[in-house]
């Protein structure tokens, strides 16, 4: 949210601004003369029995009123020069953006509904923001300067409960926001899961498979239920927000009504801050909560996706944004070979810390490679997105994408040439001691020394594949990238081998992810993420184990303590 407020703020003309602001003073008027007027009519007029000076002090409220009007009116007149550079602004990023995908043989399809109606849809919200935010400000400050003129003690009381409950509104926009984005997840997700089934119902019925059918259905309305009541919750906070701020000032004032009287608060001057309460505060907090809880979402939801979607800089150059760490969100993310083949990721969430240690345990085809290729950036999201530092994975240029993570697969790829050559392309300037260093890290020294060190030739088709894979390994952890992910990239190594190339990737520092090829690549994880074709679950080791039925089959039977201090494994019997 806060870079959505930025841009918009940013995007503001300072001339029109000063404009807006300056013609906003007449606007002020009525709002600050509404209660004094009142005040005077009262005091001196109707209850001093002098009716016609009460009248004519309420017949001031028509001139206020009329200055007000020719306020707004420039107001409105000048609206348009803040809205229009602000649309063209949107208009070019999205223009360019378009484009710069085009150059790079990724065609953006989103791009003209982003241009006709995303962009419409962000100025039209853009510019009520700014109408209710003027407005708002208007009648604070008009509210402010009336009390002060009548009675300075009324803002002691009724200006701290109503800007609270302001503020807090406000700080729920960024809540409202990310709760309606999983609303919407959930939703499709949903119906995705609705729409399987009614295509499938004959055959569903025929086998016998409703309750199959049911179970898949089930989880993502439960996942909808959750993410409506969520955000009911976020509208009954905005219900407490409005009587904090919009009714708590009027009952704090009558209340205190009695011990304003008796210090000198004339009956006048508290009718006029129960006028201004109501005719000024009142209204602007209603209307405020209102915008942010329409306009304001549709703003911050809208304007995000277009600025995820492209980034340049203020002279329009297109700019391939950096990733800021190496924290990997998957976001209701599903992909699947070909547009109709079943999903092999289906609505996944995740994330991945910097620094953390995952293990990915699942059966085979359940689509553990494909999580690496989606988390790598080299396949792109059917659905949801893939970030890596803050980026969508698949658009990183490939020097930066190399800069942010390495991927070892199982077919580890050694090309005819030196050892030094093989495993230093990844970091051309690595000296002879940081790549033994690496050598003796992945326990790598026996093939070194059988090749005949790091300058001998190698020739890929006298390696067996566990040799190709070491070579490999040693060239990921000389590599800068701070994630590494392991897609089985030890499956050719004994276990001894296997445990000590995953502890060394685990010590190198940076985030490591590991497509497990044995069960027990989990104990050595921080935490294991479970696939199953229908769902995913992650967590720890003990979690797992109370959670995941699929785990504790995958996991067997354990055995006492090795000599070593860790534990093995044995097939489950």
């Amino acid at each position: 949210m806060r870079r959505e407020l930025r841009f918009g703020l940013a995007s503001l003309p300072r001339r029109p601004l000063l404009e807006l602001a300056g013609w906003s003073l007449p606007d002020a008027v009525p709002t600050a003369f509404y209660g004094l007027a009142v005040a005077r009519a009262v005091d001196d007029g109707f209850l001093a029995g002098r009716p016609a000076v009460g009248l004519a002090w309420l017949a001031g409220l028509v001139a206020a009123a009329c200055v007000g009007a020719i306020g707004s009116r420039q107001v409105y007149r000048r609206l348009g020069d803040l809205v229009e550079p602000f649309r063209d602004e949107l208009v070019r990023r999205v223009v360019t953006g378009a484009l710069r995908q085009g150059v790079a043989g990724r065609p953006d399809d989103g791009a003209v509904a982003r241009l006709t109606r995303q962009v419409e849809i962000v100025r039209d919200t853009y510019a009520g923001l700014i109408v209710v935010a003027r407005d708002f400000v208007v009648r604070l400050v008009g509210v402010v300067v009336g009390l002060l003129t009548i009675a300075p003690v009324i803002v002691v009381l009724v200006l701290p409960p109503f800007l609270l409950g302001s503020a807090v509104a406000v700080a729920t926009l960024g809540l409202a926001a990310a709760r309606v984005r999983a609303s919407v997840r959930a939703d499709e997700r949903t119906a995705a899961a609705a729409g399987e089934v009614v295509a499938g119902a004959r055959d569903i019925t025929a086998r016998g498979g409703e309750g199959y059918a049911t179970a898949l259905v089930a989880g993502p309305v439960a996942q909808h239920a959750a993410a409506e009541r969520a955000l009911a919750r976020v509208g009954a906070l905005r219900t407490l927000c409005f009587a904090l701020g919009g009714w708590a000032p009027l009952m704090l004032l009558l209340a205190a009504g009695p011990w304003l009287v008796a210090r000198g608060v004339t009956a006048g001057a508290l009718l006029g801050g129960l006028t201004y309460v109501l005719v000024g505060l009142h209204p602007a907090l209603g209307t405020v909560m209102g915008a942010l809880g329409g306009s304001g979402l549709r703003y911050v939801v809208t304007l995000g996706r277009i600025l995820d979607a492209t980034a340049v800089d203020p002279a329009g150059t297109p700019l391939a944004r950096a990733p800021s760490g190496h924290r990997v969100v998957v976001d209701a993310v599903t992909f699947r070979y070909g547009p109709h083949a079943a999903p092999v990721v289906r609505g996944l969430d995740l994330v991945i810390d910097d620094g953390d240690h995952l293990a990915v345990v699942g059966p085979s085809g359940i689509g553990k490679s494909t999580l690496a290729g989606l988390i790598c950036g080299l396949l792109r999201p059917d659905e949801g997105h893939v970030l890596l530092g803050g980026v969508p994975a698949a658009d990183l240029p490939a020097e930066r994408l190399a800069a942010t993570r390495v991927l070892i697969p199982q077919e580890a790829y050694v090309f005819e040439g030196t050892v030094r050559d093989n495993v230093t392309y990844l970091l051309p300037g690595a000296s002879t001691a940081e790549l033994r260093r690496a050598v003796e890290a992945v326990g790598a020294e026996g093939l070194l020394s059988r090749l005949g060190g790091v300058d001998a030739l190698v020739r890929p088709d006298r390696l067996s594949a566990g040799e190709r894979q070491l070579l490999a390994l040693v060239r990921s952890y000389l590599s800068p990238a701070p994630l590494a992910v392991l897609d089985e990239a030890t499956c050719h190594l004994d276990p001894v081998a296997e445990r000590l190339a995953e502890e060394a990737f685990a010590g190198r520092g940076g985030t490591l992810i590991v497509i497990a090829h044995r069960i027990s690549s989990a104990l050595r994880a921080r935490r294991i993420l479970v696939l199953d074709g229908t769902s995913a679950t992650v967590g720890e080791h003990d979690e797992l184990q109370l959670a995941s039925p699929l785990y504790r089959d995958l996991l067997g039977h354990w055995t006492g303590p090795a000599p070593d201090g860790r534990r093995q494994i044995q097939p489950a019997s």
